[in-house]
This record gives C-alpha cells, structure tokens and sequence, in this order.
C-alpha cells in the first residue's frame, strides 16, 4: 500500500521539484501537528492567511453553525445571504467613504482580476500599470501584472497593454497618462522582502492617478486584517484608493477574496453586459461566516496592539551574527541575512528546529516571519531561540 507521501508526489499536481513534504495532522493556535506527534510553530500562517491562529473556537463556531443553516444556495449576487450581507457591511463600517461596496470572490488572484475588469469597464481605457517586484497572483491577468519576469516568461503571450514600473520611482509615474485605467500597488511589497513606500510615494501615485482619471488600487491581500501593526495598510499611510483588495485573511481560514470600491464604480459591472463578473462561489455563506467571526476576534482581542508588541519582541530577540537586518512593522517581517546560501538552509532545515519558515518570491537574501496575530510572548521568545540556534548551526556547518 502506498503511504499518502508517495500519493501525494503521484496524484496532485506539484508546484515545485522540492516541496516540504510535512504531513499535517492537526493545527491549533500557533502550532501544526506531524504524523509523529511533532509540534511544529507556524512562523507564516499559511502565508498571512491564520492571522486569528488556527481553528480559532470562535471561528469553528461560527462555521458549525452556518453549516446547520445552509451552504451554497446559488451563483453570487442573485440571492440575498445573510453572512454575506453582515461581513460586507462590517468591512464597509471599517473602510473610509467610496469603499463601501463589497464584491466576494474565492481568492486573491480573482480578487485581481476582477478589479481590473472593472477598471477597464469603469475607464473604457485599457493600460494596466504595476510594479517590478509585486506580486498579485498566477491566474494569466494577474501574472500579466506580476512583477517578475521569472515566472512570467514561460507563458507568453500574456494580457496586453500592460505596464511595470520601478516601486519608489517618481520619475516613473509619469507614464499614468489617459490611457491609463488603473495602477496596481502594494502599499507594502510583500513578496520584494517587505518594502515600504518612501518619501510620500504613494501619495504622488494617488495624485497622479486622481489627474489622470486612472483608477488606483490597493492590493491588500497580505497586508490586510492587522498583518502590519495597523487593521489596513491604508490607515498607516492615510492614502485611499479606488478600489482595495482582500482575500488571505480575509477568509478567516477559508478561502475567500473581495474586491472592494464605491457604488458608483462597482455599478459598472451590472449592465452593457449584465453579468460583467460572475462567480459561482464567491463569497460562499461558510467562508463568510467564518471571515465575520475572525475579524470579530481581531477586534476583540486586540489583536492589532499584540501583533506590534510581538514584532518588537522578534526585532530585539533575534539578534544573531547572521542576520544583517530586520525590515517591516507588526507581523510582517523580512529577516535579511549575511548570505542568501543561509536563507535556503534556514527555510530547508526549519522544520527539523520545530519551525516552520518560508521564502519570498522576489527577495533571496530574505526569510519570512508572519506568524498568527495570536502567538503569545513566550511563544515568541521560544521562536526566537530556535531560529538564533537554527542560525548559529548553519553558520558552524
């Protein structure tokens, strides 16, 4: 008989020659739990996806009880939901004015392409701009956007009429012109190794886009939900755009995407044609419920004030000859080392440690930290001993 290691390696489909291979039993808080019994701590939450931890009590309520109610009823929007209709009006409540018009969709690669249909109907333009190192999905549009030219190539032909350009990079933004519909940005590149915006530069995009009459959006799939130390990226810099997107947290643990504007924008998509974007379950009532529940315990758990004191704490305790720098605010940190080969043994030999850590995409001298909002002090001080030691035996050889 063959063990679920070697069906796993025959029947599913593999992203990469080399993948992780831990078999998970069970998950709980910060931990997840082998088929050995091994404990291991989550230091990515699934990439900031657990940010309320994993089966919060509160969120498996909450799913339990909707499943006794009903699950999919019907395509999106023809039928009213009640855990639809309440999370869109509390996200609503949390976002400023012209962000008050929720669309559900299954993930954030949709969440992306839906965006940018809708700044293209909205518009009636077609240019697309981005930024080198960005990262907004593997669906064709959203790759067509992505900002590495890596995991782009391969599958040319892609979306035309579409531009990247050099985050940070003033003098780039004059290419936002009236041709452009829509500009495209992480207000903190996750996946370059956690770059932040400089002098004023997402304002100068905001300005340049409100010239232009180009649409702005956010792509808040990682930063969202207290990922960074604040609820949304766009309340630390006070920059609102056009259209913002959500999914990773969003979901609670459930997979679940948003795309997210004004009425009047969003409005576009439901005439010259009707059905401008449709989905058959998007915003499914399951992962609604279990969304509501989370973003209930982010609040009332203060979640956002545990996730800034814990990355203080991992800032002063990971203090090893290894590491050169620590970039980021909240739970969202890139962990620089002295040489890119120590990166690759970190994240290879984590798990032998009792932890579990993660590269970023466009980032090689970088690991990432991005445990659950939940993890406690002592949780904390016990990942950072194991990673120093983790880094101390790589270093020795």
């Amino acid at each position: 008989m063959l063990t679920n290691r070697q069906l796993f390696l025959r029947h599913l489909g593999q992203t990469s020659p080399e993948p992780m291979l831990l078999e998970i039993i069970r998950a709980e808080g910060v931990y997840l739990y082998g088929v050995d019994g091994r404990k291991y701590i989550d230091l990515i939450s699934g990439v900031s996806v657990s940010n309320t931890g994993h089966r919060h009590p509160k969120i498996v309520e909450a799913v339990k009880a909707q499943i006794d109610r009903y699950m999919h009823l019907m395509v999106y929007g023809e039928i009213i939901q009640s855990p639809q209709v309440k999370y869109a009006e509390r996200i609503a409540g949390l976002l400023p004015v012209g962000l008050d018009t929720c669309y559900f969709v299954n993930s954030g690669s949709e969440a992306v392409e839906g965006a940018m249909k809708l700044a293209k109907r909205y518009t009636g333009r077609s240019r697309i701009i981005s930024f080198r190192n960005s990262y907004h999905g593997s669906t064709h549009g959203a790759l067509s956007i992505q900002g590495g030219e890596f995991y782009r190539n391969a599958f040319r032909p892609l979306l035309p009429d579409t531009l990247q350009i050099g985050f940070n990079d003033a003098e780039a933004l004059k290419n936002i012109d009236s041709k452009t519909a829509c500009v495209i940005i992480e207000p903190i590149q996750a996946e370059a190794g956690v770059i932040y915006p400089e002098n004023g530069f997402l304002e100068e995009v905001r300005n340049r886009c409100s010239e232009t009459g180009a649409l702005l959006i956010f792509d808040e799939i990682q930063t969202g939900f207290g990922r960074t130390g604040y609820l949304f990226a766009l309340d630390r810099f006070g920059v609102i755009p056009d259209i913002m997107l959500l999914a990773k947290a969003l979901g609670g643990g459930m997979p679940l995407g948003a795309f997210i504007s004004s009425s009047e924008i969003m409005s576009s998509l439901t005439s010259d044609p009707i059905l401008g974007h449709i989905t058959t379950f998007g915003g499914h009532p399951v992962c609604c419920a279990a969304g509501l529940a989370s973003l209930d315990v982010i609040m009332d758990e203060n979640l956002v004030e545990n996730c800034r004191s814990r990355s203080e704490l991992f800032k002063k305790k990971l203090n090893n000859p290894a590491i050169s720098e620590i970039r980021g605010e909240g739970l969202l940190l890139a962990v620089q080392l002295t040489d890119p080969e120590y990166v690759k043994a970190a994240v290879s030999k984590a798990p032998a440690y009792g932890l579990i850590l993660d590269y970023f995409l466009f980032c090689n001298d970088s690991f990432r930290i991005a445990p659950p909002l939940t993890i406690s002090e002592a949780e904390t001080d016990i990942s950072c001993g194991m990673i120093n030691h983790l880094l101390d035996d790589i270093v020795k050889g």
